[in-house]
C-alpha cells in the first residue's frame, strides 16, 4: 500500500476535515426517534474551510480525497 507523505498544510487541512467529520457524526448519534436538530459549530466549519483554503485543496476534491484516503485508509 503507497504512503502519503503530507505537507503541514495538507496535514492540517485533512485533520480539521477529520474534526468537521467527527462532530457532524457526533451531532447525528443519539438515541433512535429523538428530534433535534444536529448542531455544529460555526467554527468547526471555519476551520476546515480555512485550512483547506490555505493547502490549495479548496475546490479541488478530487486531489483532497486522495490525501484523505492515502492518510487514513479505510479499515
Amino acid at each position: 500500500m503507497p504512503t502519503a507523505v503530507l505537507t503541514d498544510q495538507e496535514r492540517t487541512a485533512v485533520q480539521a476535515y477529520l474534526r468537521l467529520l467527527h462532530t457532524v457524526r457526533a451531532a447525528f448519534d443519539g438515541p433512535p426517534g429523538e428530534d433535534r436538530p444536529p448542531l455544529v459549530p460555526p467554527a468547526v466549519f471555519a476551520e476546515a474551510e480555512e485550512a483547506l483554503t490555505r493547502a490549495g485543496l479548496a475546490g479541488n476534491e478530487e486531489a483532497f480525497f486522495r490525501l484523505l484516503h492515502d492518510w487514513c485508509p479505510p479499515v
